[in-house]
């Protein structure tokens, strides 16, 4: 079953490696991927295509006056809480990693703001590492399918890990993604159209579990 799942994801989506969230260096897509917590790729993009031009290097990150960043990061939610890890992180990175973004998802973690997900972003997209990002759309279409049974992302990260091909990991993720915005949604998924409704849950009358 698995296999025939892994095949028609790199039939409908085939992986072009493109991230979901616009960015030129590391440390954009890690002040994306903090922004990116209960709010949309599409609404990120849109606020980082102001943020990146009046904050363009990481020292104006590091320096900046809260009040300002935060009304730069308004509209994605949660701007206070974001806008403190963002200036803090920048710090850190400045003052103990030369200003570069680490690899080792244990140090990236001890970053402000992030965790797992933002660390498993950072890891697959700039090192190419494989890593798998547990998003509202991986956690709901995985469950559906039955490849994972819970309601936690970093269980449903270890769960995916031990089932899927380690070289499918990143691809997964992207295809997942996809998958869930086009076709199978929270609410009103297009069951009619998706071609994975052989294997799912909700299309067997049967209720995905979540513990």
């Amino acid at each position: 079953m698995l296999s025939e799942v892994l095949n028609i994801l790199d039939r409908l989506y085939p992986y072009d490696g493109v991230c979901f969230l616009n960015h030129e260096t590391p440390w954009q897509l890690l002040f994306a991927t903090i922004l990116s917590a209960q709010c949309t790729d599409a609404r990120v993009n849109i606020v980082t295509k102001d943020l990146f031009e009046k904050f363009s290097t990481l020292e104006s990150f590091a320096f900046a006056e809260i009040h300002k960043l935060e009304d730069a990061v308004r509209q994605t939610g949660f701007f206070r809480t974001k806008a403190r890890s963002i200036k803090a992180s920048a710090q850190i990175l400045l003052e103990e990693h030369g200003g570069e973004v680490p690899s080792d998802i244990e140090i990236l973690t001890a970053l402000p703001g992030v965790g797992r997900k933002t660390a498993n972003v950072i890891r697959s997209h700039i090192f190419n590492i494989p890593s798998i990002v547990v998003d509202t759309h991986v956690k709901r279409v995985s469950n559906r399918l039955g490849i994972a049974n819970h309601h936690d992302p970093e269980k449903i990260e270890f769960q995916l890990m031990e089932i899927l091909p380690k070289s499918h990991w990143i691809r997964y993720n992207q295809q997942v993604i996809s998958h869930g915005r086009k076709i199978c949604k929270a609410q009103n998924p297009k069951c009619g159209d998706c071609a994975l409704k052989a294997y799912c849950k909700l299309t067997a009358g049967l209720k995905p579990a979540t513990y």
